[in-house]
Formats: C-alpha cells, sequence, structure tokens
C-alpha cells in the first residue's frame, strides 16, 4: 500500500492505540490461570494476532467480542499441541512462547516468518545445553521441548528482555524457588518491569533482589482477573512528535504513572527542539526511528545505545539513513552509534520505502505531514498501530491510500 500525506494541520484529540507489549503479557497471563479470565483493550494488530493464534495452537480456549479477550486458562503440562505455533513477525510472541512451550513437555514446533527467525536466538540455545531441554532452529522453524526445570539461570544483559520475560512467565509454576543472574548491564530494564507488573496483577510475585538478579519463588498459581490493557507510549510517541510541528494533538487513555519505558520521548523531545543533544536509546530501541526523524527536521542529534537497531523488523538506523536522505539530510551509521546532521530540510526527492518496518513508516509519515509525499510499503502499521492513517485523518491530515501494483524493494 502506498500513502501519499499532504502538507495539512492535525488538530484534535484521540486515544492513545493500546499497548501491544502489555496484551501479549495480559493474555499469556490469563493463558496460565485456572479459569476464566477478561483482557479489554486489546488491539487488532498483527503482533497480537499472532499471541493469540499460538495460544489457541497450544489448546487455549479464547473468545473475541470486539476488543475483549475471555481467556479459559489452563494448565499448560496438561496441553499437547500438534500443530505449529505461528509466531508471524512477532518477535515477542516467539520468544515469551518457547519457556512456555517446555512447561507442556511434549515437542512443540513454531514457525515465524523469516525476517524472524533471521534474529538471534543464541540465548536459548545456551541455556538449552546447559539446563538439558530441546532447542533446534533451522531456517524455517524452532522446535522445544521440555522439561523445564527450576534453578538459576544466567543471561547476558545484551540480550533482547524478550528472553528473560518469556522465561518469568515460566519459571513461577516450576517446583522450587529459581533465580535469573544478568551477568551485564542491563538493556531494557523497562520491559522486563512491564512482564513483572503483568505478573503481579495476576497474582504472581517475581522481585529484584539486586541490580542484576531476579528472584522468582516456585509453586505460584496465577489467579484468574479481569483488565484492562494501558495506553501505549511506544504508539503515541508519533502522535505527540506531531506536536513539534504546530499541530495541536491531545492524546487521552495514557497512565502517567506507566512503567513503560517508551514515554523517555517526553524528556528527549523538548531536548532535540532546542539543540543537539546526545541521547541514549538503548533502554528504548523502538524510539529510534521517531528520534532521527525529529532530529533530522530539527537540528540533527548524536544517539547512542543504537547497535539492538539493526535486529529489529529492518535495519532502524540504515533503513532511516537511506529515507532521510531523500529529504536532504546526512545520517552516519557507526556500530552502537548514530548522528544525525543539521542540514536544510526539504520534501523528499522521491517516494519513500517503509522497509517493511511499522516504526519506520509511522516516523516517515510524521515528516510527510510538514512536507508531503508518498511512502511505499505502508502497511506495516498493521503490526502494531493498524488505525494509524485512519486517526491521522480524523485529526485533519489530507492523505490517500492505494495498494501498490508490484512490491517495493530496497
Amino acid at each position: 500500500m502506498t500513502v501519499t500525506i499532504q502538507p495539512s494541520q492535525a488538530r484534535g484529540e484521540v486515544f492513545a492505540p493500546p499497548s501491544k507489549s502489555m496484551a501479549h503479557r495480559l493474555l499469556i497471563c490469563a493463558a496460565l490461570c485456572r479459569g476464566t479470565s477478561r483482557v479489554h483493550g486489546i488491539s487488532d494488530c498483527e503482533d497480537v494476532r499472532a499471541t493469540l493464534g499460538c495460544l489457541k495452537s497450544l489448546g487455549i480456549s479464547f473468545e473475541v467480542s470486539g476488543d475483549c479477550v475471555t481467556v479459559w486458562g489452563r494448565p499448560f503440562s496438561e496441553l499437547a499441541p500438534k500443530n505449529p505455533l505461528y509466531a508471524k513477525e512477532s518477535g515477542s510472541t516467539l520468544r515469551f512462547f518457547i519457556p512456555l512451550a517446555l512447561l507442556t513437555g511434549a515437542e512443540v514446533v513454531f514457525t515465524a516468518e523469516r525476517s524472524l527467525l533471521s534474529r538471534p536466538f543464541g540465548v536459548y540455545e545456551m541455556l538449552a545445553e546447559q539446563k538439558g531441554f530441546v532447542f533446534k532452529k533451522n531456517e524455517s522453524s524452532i522446535t522445544a521441548k521440555g522439561p523445564l526445570h527450576a534453578g538459576e539461570y544466567r543471561v547476558p544483559g545484551n540480550i533482547s528482555s524478550q528472553f528473560i520475560s518469556g522465561l518469568l512467565f515460566a519459571l513461577p509454576l516450576l517446583h522450587g524457588d529459581s533465580r535469573i543472574v544478568i551477568t551485564t548491564a542491563v538493556e531494557s530494564r523497562s520491559y522486563i518491569n512491564l512482564t513483572i507488573k503483568a505478573l503481579s496483577e495476576f497474582g504472581v510475585s517475581v522481585c529484584w533482589e539486586d541490580e542484576h538478579t531476579l528472584f522468582i519463588r516456585g509453586d505460584q498459581n496465577y489467579e484468574s482477573r479481569e483488565i484492562s490493557v494501558e495506553g501505549d507510549y511506544s504508539g503515541t510517541a508519533f502522535l505527540e512528535a506531531m506536536n513539534l510541528f504546530s499541530h495541536e494533538i491531545y492524546v487521552k487513555g495514557l497512565d502517567d504513572e506507566s512503567l513503560q519505558g517508551d514515554k523517555i520521548y517526553r524528556q528527549y523531545f523538548p531536548m532535540l527542539s532546542q539543540g543537539v543533544p546526545t541521547l541514549h536509546i538503548g533502554d528504548c530501541p523502538d524510539l529510534g526511528p521517531i528520534l532521527f526523524a525529529v532530529a533530522a527536521a530539527k537540528h540533527g542529534g548524536v544517539f547512542s545505545g543504537t547497535r539492538r537497531l539493526r535486529i529489529k523488523e529492518s535495519d532502524r538506523a540504515e533503513a532511516m539513513a537511506m529515507e532521510l536522505r531523500k529529504f536532504g539530510v546526512t545520517v552516519k551509521v557507526h556500530d552502537d552509534s548514530v548522528v544525525v546532521f543539521p542540514t536544510v530540510f526539504h520534501a523528499p526527492s522521491e517516494p519513500l520505502y517503509g522497509h517493511n518496518d511499522h516504526r519506520i513508516v509511522m516516523a516517515l509519515s510524521v515528516l510527510l505531514t510538514v512536507t508531503g509525499g508518498s511512502i511505499m510499503g505502508a502497511e506495516a502499521i498493521k503490526k502494531s498501530y493498524p488505525g494509524f492513517f485512519r486517526d491521522l485523518s480524523m485529526l485533519g491530515i489530507c492523505l490517500s491510500e492505494k495498494e501498490d501494483e508490484t512490491n517495493a524493494t530496497d
């Protein structure tokens, strides 16, 4: 899909999209309960669909009614899935479900898009060798088989926090206490804390014993409940970034006390508007595209902690560098940093490309509300925020959508 955006003004109120990060976590907790839970505020985005699909393949029953999902939880030890679990392109889904599959004791096969399976999974390979469970990966699938045992799990801190969260879902159900010892500096701690919060909502206790050690008491039970998904700061960042360019948007439905690490954009945006700051984004890599976009249209910026942007839906630093060049912006991508140089910002010289990455598409769209232009591959927004262009249009942005006749390439 190609979206063409005209320079136009956005004004009005809009609800924040629901947090897909919390949606994944709450749905999984609901499935681990003995009883019926209801989770309100579930988005129809592709990543959440992937989690629901994997629950169904495992043998968990649920019913979707509007934005509410009713889940009938069961002990995973009673499940024996016969069909592969298809994680689509959702890294959260795949990494969360691997330890859950080990609870079944059965051989569980995962499939996913090639772009996801090409990402690193070495931490599970290492743990399988240490702990004696089966983890086999090839170009088209992953096979896992338990049992998973309580004990000490040592993992580096520079891996995706999703690996750690996956263990946090499963370990409280085992007989005996466990610890996760993070052996290096912890990146994306806020996402681990979101998992701890979701667990606590369902009556499961996990705590930080010290800066690098998580203590997980064993023999716990998840308690069914009714709960709502909070608003998403990651998605809202694109809407509130527009206010830096004379738009007037008020986003409702956000929790000021949220543990979401991406709400730090509210500190970073003013810094980018006022000067050329150096910002560390190792704990908020999903903000990378919109921060680069704002820097390009303002005064430039220096960003550290960017290494993990290579293994997202696209190589986000290189993808944004490629697209920002079309606006006349020079971007230098280094091993663990990105420099956006100040320049005379102008309308793009050719159509933009979304690189099959929802956050690239949304970041570029913010800039096009100022300059005008087109983005090919804009359907990538379905991964996290399928209503993004609908909301922009409702707020007053003039845009049109057209199905692509051929697939764009890099």
